[in-house]
């Protein structure tokens, strides 16, 4: 069988599973774990890997039943959506065209020149990204396809391997030795991650001239740094193991030690973005008010030994968030946003209250839908899920998405108040401060009293001062009287 007839084989049989826009609008997700490995049986509707997007981890099910032949990212890396991250061989009976080990053949067997190689990769099937090669503990599954009828690449792989990531076929092997193919590859474009080119660009570092360190030859933040900085003219020639040398040497501090560099993505990448688009976008207003919330801490109290809150989460903030929504009822063109491209303020009739929340993958905002309608123990069944939820980093992008206004309660770190900015899209934020015993003037005497002081950020394009003091002073005459929460509703 000839190369040229195995491209159509190959493109019956492998199917390619690109990395979807799980969300609105997602450009990019970071794959966090793999269930799967090449080899494995794989069925329509089995999870693969799990990817955090920018607004949270969900896990990605394949559409295809066979065996995972060729997993293309690995964990840790991000992947742009409608990038191909794994392919499935949907008729693994067919034989040849099954991926053969390379440590099978002879290590006297050389590799002739590889044009077959190129001919026979299919149009459907994208080749490895440049910077995105195979991690040192997976070389074995990433080894290279054989043809019929040529000859396969012997040890070592990582030649091999780099030779594919750089768009060349290999040269024919010359000699076994491992450690040189990794020292400086030659020929065709250097390899390097998207955030490593263009960090050597901003320095003016041309990578060509770049030693690499990393595995497969592939060049590091450090590579990049290491020669924009001034060195001594005996060391550039030197391996680079003796270059990284001086690191190792006890009591030499190497400028950099004390610091750490971490890659904004994901939640932090997408909460940025977002916060500036805001800050610069929507005018800011913040309002103050402190209230006696006595009554409410006591109400609370008594609503955890109702029958028919039982088993559900009863706190101060869900009061709170009882609190707003009534507030909304009473002013519903509070509710609403700005259409900057339309020119026109878009007024919701529905509430979707978002929830602040503090993860290990950093502040999310998942909302209530329609909270507006639901009753306290409905209110308090969403809010116990919603945050149980958030912990444990299963957060839907849908969950996320649609929200109306928001709470952040920042009194559960202790902290008195703030100056929330609000969720792009949003007309308002609520925070909850800490709750204190405070001395408190109650009805004519100073007693100690529970306080607290809320603060309400608004867009003013929408919310005049009037109109966002009355919403502020509406939430907390709930609070210091809760039984309006039944006169009011």
């Amino acid at each position: 069988m000839t190369a040229g007839t195995a491209g159509p084989q190959k493109t019956q049989r492998f199917r390619e599973f690109k990395m979807p826009d799980v969300g609105e609008g997602l450009t990019e997700g970071e794959i966090l774990k793999w269930y799967v490995q090449p080899g494995d049986t794989v069925t329509d509707g089995q999870v693969v890997c799990e990817v955090e997007t920018a607004k949270a981890a969900v896990e990605l099910p394949i559409p295809y039943d066979g065996v995972v032949h060729e997993v293309r990212f690995g964990e840790g890396e991000t992947v742009d959506v409608g990038t191909v991250i794994i392919s499935v061989d949907t008729d693994p009976g067919a034989g040849p065209a099954t991926e053969q080990p390379v440590a099978a053949q002879p290590q006297a067997e050389t590799e002739p020149t590889a044009p077959p190689e190129e001919e026979a990769e299919p149009q459907g099937r994208q080749a490895v990204l440049v910077g995105y090669g195979a991690a040192p503990s997976s070389t074995k599954r990433r080894a290279r396809k054989p043809q019929p009828g040529v000859p396969t690449q012997p040890e070592p792989v990582r030649g091999g391997l780099q030779a594919e990531l750089n768009g060349h076929a290999p040269a024919p092997a010359a000699a076994p030795a491992a450690p040189a193919p990794l020292a400086a590859p030659s020929a065709g474009r250097p390899l390097a991650k998207p955030p490593v080119r263009k960090l050597a660009k901003d320095l003016g570092i041309d990578l060509a001239s770049v030693v690499p360190t990393g595995p497969d030859g592939i060049i590091t933040r450090d590579d990049v740094h290491a020669a924009a900085a001034p060195a001594p003219a005996p060391s550039v020639a030197a391996p680079v193991a003796e270059a990284a040398a001086p690191v190792e040497v006890p009591g030499v501090v190497v400028p950099g030690e004390r610091e750490r560099r971490v890659p904004v993505k994901g939640v932090r990448k997408a909460t940025a973005q977002a916060m500036v688009s805001s800050a610069f976008t929507a005018p800011h207003v913040t309002e103050f008010i402190t209230v006696d919330v006595t009554r409410t801490m006591k109400l609370v109290q008594e609503l955890k030994q109702d029958p028919d809150m039982a088993g559900l989460r009863v706190n101060p903030l869900l009061l709170v968030a009882k609190a707003f929504l009534v507030a909304l009822k009473r002013h519903p063109e509070v509710n609403a946003a700005w259409d900057e491209a339309n020119q026109e303020i878009v007024y919701k009739d529905y509430v979707n209250l978002g929830i602040a929340a503090a993860t290990p993958r950093g502040l999310i905002v998942p909302n209530i839908k329609d909270a507006g309608v639901k009753t306290l123990p409905q209110l308090a069944a969403e809010l116990g899920e919603l945050v149980s939820t958030a912990r444990e980093g299963k957060t839907s992008p849908a969950a996320m998405s649609g929200g109306t206004v928001t709470i952040t309660n920042v009194g559960v770190f202790g902290v008195d108040t703030g100056t929330p900015i609000l969720n792009p899209g949003e007309s308002a934020i609520l925070a909850f401060g800490a709750v204190k015993l405070q001395p408190w003037v109650h009805k004519g005497k100073v007693k100690a009293r529970q306080v607290t002081t809320l603060a309400l950020s608004f867009d003013h394009r929408l919310i005049d001062g009037e109109l966002g003091s009355k919403v502020l002073a509406d939430i907390a005459a709930v609070l210091e009287r809760p039984k309006r929460l039944i006169t009011w509703s």
